[in-house]
């Protein structure tokens, strides 16, 4: 059965924000150590102590945004001890992650220096469970304060006269938890208290973004939101944070500690993960609903700053580094991921991929004993979908239902889809879900004729397929010949456990 569904390529949907495609960079393993920051004394090409195959290949991407850092992490580091030379630096204990000594060489001027190379907007993650206001305070002025100023005068005496632009701060991480075992009515307070002195410098107009619910914890997001509004409210006045954070990862094993292999799993175990991928959409759309209830004119953004897989870490490794393979699998979690982040773009404002280096759902893998770099099939998603950052979403109406089939107690479409406008192109995007069976799909084009249709399909022969240092491009995009464009159709063919985009002029 062909699925049949019309697009009006002239109605107008929300702009689907860049942020979306955001990363996030955590003191974790050898996210940052290893991964993005080699040191100044490496072999591998860099500058400054930055790895500079990585940084190109997430050039490659567009990168938005990466936020930093933390995480867990962001609640427990001091940024005073991350500046000024690096042989006088203190060291400290990642105590959340492997409790292993963390020097302090990659600190606030190394990851400003890292956004700059990467041409992306800086999201730093204060700290708010063992931190203090003025900490947080000081380190807005030392790194936005023009002029003269203490927080100025420290930071021309670290080499660097000039603010740097740094619009994104998150008031704390996951105050529900390892951010400060917080009530929603106490850490609603703090973020008050924290968002009012955290201060505009100059022309940096902060977007102060609270630390909001793990998965569906409702009561948190209104508690949060009755804090800026009110029932029905049309406006927000002056309000001490501009948007709430929300946490989800995709976790299908039966327990915490036996969250399955990412690499070593059949269909039932695929169809679980893809359920508990879909899962997004409910969580989104039901915070967005709570959000709308105290700010209908959405003023207030959805920020959903850490998602992703997470699997058990790959045998022999340290299991406080979370690194994990990428295969297939992940892939399709990725492109689900997106479909919704289109569909919910008029609140969701921006989310943040958990993690971009050598942590759970990476972009990237570095090998420490050839020091090769892998993209994984999670990046090639990224690269095939990076036409949609910063364009017009255009909604999808069905005429004929999506597949589904049965997972447990539960039903998992297994089609999805997604499509956008931007500069006289057309971009969709297609996944199929299903690990056995192709899918066909007819899309009638209404509002303008699509001409010069390109196709491309990231698919593999079986779903655990990943890359590797000697088999980099196992799963790796591709031409696709299965699509056709007639009389204002467009078909598409869509292999078994398969995701595709299309492109054509306007």
């Amino acid at each position: 059965m062909t699925i049949e569904a019309v697009l009006n390529v002239d109605l107008d949907g929300p702009r689907i924000n860049r942020h979306l495609y955001g990363h996030f960079a955590e003191h974790l393993g050898r996210c940052i150590y290893g991964g993005f920051y080699v040191g100044e004394d490496s072999g591998i090409p860099h500058e400054g102590g930055i790895r500079l195959d990585v940084v190109d290949a997430l050039r490659a991407l567009s990168i938005p945004n990466l936020r930093w850092p933390g995480g867990c992490f962001a609640d427990e580091y001091h940024w005073r001890d991350g500046i000024g030379p690096k042989d006088e630096r203190p060291v400290m204990v990642n105590t959340h992650w492997g409790d292993v000594e963390e020097n302090n060489h990659f600190g606030t001027h190394e990851f400003l220096a890292l956004c700059e190379l990467l041409g992306a907007e800086p999201y730093i993650s204060g700290n708010v469970g063992s931190g203090t206001v003025r900490e947080m305070s000081d380190w807005v002025e030392y790194l936005t304060r023009a002029g003269d100023s203490p927080m100025a005068r420290l930071r021309a005496a670290n080499g660097r006269a000039e603010p740097w632009r740094v619009r994104f701060w998150g008031l704390g991480n996951e105050a529900w938890g390892c951010g400060g075992n917080m009530t929603a009515e106490h850490y609603a307070q703090e973020a008050r208290r924290y968002g009012t002195y955290c201060r505009d410098h100059g022309d940096n107009r902060l977007y102060k973004i609270a630390a909001g619910a793990n998965g569906a914890d409702y009561a948190w997001t209104e508690t949060l939101m009755k804090q800026i509004g009110h029932l029905g409210c049309q406006h927000i006045g002056s309000t001490p944070y501009h948007a709430l954070s929300l946490h989800y990862y995709t976790i299908t094993g039966p327990s915490w500690d036996a969250k399955g292999s990412a690499t070593d799993f059949g269909a039932d175990e695929h169809y679980a993960t893809m359920l508990a991928a879909a899962r997004v959409e409910e969580l989104v759309a039901g915070h967005a609903a709570v959000m709308d209830c105290y700010d209908p004119s959405k003023s207030v953004g959805l920020v959903l700053d850490e998602w992703g897989t997470w699997f058990d870490v790959e045998p022999g490794t340290h299991p406080g580094f979370l690194y994990q393979q990428n295969t297939l699998r992940d892939a399709l979690v990725a492109s689900v991921h997106f479909d919704v982040f289109h569909r919910h773009a008029d609140r969701l404002v921006m989310a943040n991929i958990a993690q971009t280096v050598n942590v759970l759902q990476a972009m990237i893998l570095t090998d420490p004993d050839s020091n090769a770099m892998v993209l994984t099939p999670t990046y090639h998603v990224f690269a095939m979908n990076r036409g949609h950052q910063d364009a017009t979403a255009l909604r999808v109406d069905l005429r004929t239902p999506l597949p589904v089939r049965p997972v447990g107690d539960a039903t998992l479409t297994t089609v999805s889809m997604s499509a956008s406008r931007k500069d006289g192109r057309l971009l969709v995007s297609l996944s199929n879900l299903g690990a056995e069976a192709a899918a066909d799909v007819e899309i009638e084009l209404r509002g303008g004729a699509v001409t010069a249709v390109d196709a491309r399909i990231l698919t593999s022969g079986a779903l655990p397929d990943h890359n590797t240092p000697q088999a980099p491009s196992v799963v790796a995009p591709r031409a696709h010949d299965g699509v056709t464009v007639d009389a204002g159709r467009l078909r598409v063919h869509l292999p078994a456990h398969s995701f595709v985009t299309v492109t054509g002029a306007l």
